[in-house]
């Protein structure tokens, strides 16, 4: 819980239902920075002292003030308190998805595993990294600043199916799909 200063100038301890009625006076003060014992597995559990978050409401709440800073560090930040937390690759988990439409025209829509819902566009792009080591795959969709989903195994393949070959100038064939009249590129087959 926070420490904070109390108007009669003592310290005490916030409790949770202390919080609320405490940050309109925290306006405008630095939050007080902390180093949260949570971290977030690749599957997307939440952890916190080491025990998984059984309650997913606590984890969709926690998830509402989660932030990504430009050094890539996770952190949960109320206008109190900002802690550092771990996750260990994304920290949500594209679990679901669903299509619309054809060709350029054609929707991509995804669930994560605490039901946020984006659309595959240029405001949600895709994105694949390759393990350097194994050239192994990874695909993610952003679904807020910097927050992004890694999509699970069968829903990529699912949209592996879903794909075409288009040729681009390096003389090799790029397959991918479109999502929002953006074309997603999922991985490159090597020229003739």
């Amino acid at each position: 819980m926070a420490n904070d200063k109390r108007s009669d100038g003592q310290t005490g301890s916030a409790t949770p239902s202390d919080m609320g009625a405490s940050i309109p006076g925290a306006l405008g003060r630095t939050p007080t920075l902390e180093q949260y014992d949570i971290r977030i597995a690749r599957d997307g559990t939440w952890f916190h002292n080491g025990d998984p978050i059984r309650r997913i409401e606590l984890a969709k709440l926690f998830s509402t003030v989660l932030k990504r800073d430009d050094d890539g560090d996770y952190w949960l930040v109320t206008p109190v308190e900002r802690g550092r937390i771990v996750v260990e690759d994304a920290p949500f988990v594209a679990v679901e998805m669903t299509v619309s439409g054809s060709g350029a025209d054609q929707v991509l829509s995804f669930r994560t595993n605490l039901d946020h819902r984006v659309e595959a566009g240029p405001e949600h792009p895709i994105r694949v990294a390759v393990n350097p080591e194994t050239g192994e795959p990874a695909p993610y969709i952003e679904i807020r600043s910097r927050l992004e989903a890694l999509i699970l195994r069968p829903v990529f393949y699912d949209m592996v199916e879903r794909s075409e070959t288009r040729h681009i100038e390096t003389g090799e064939s790029e397959v991918g799909l479109w999502s929002n009249k953006v074309f997603f590129a999922l991985g490159r087959l090597p020229g003739d």
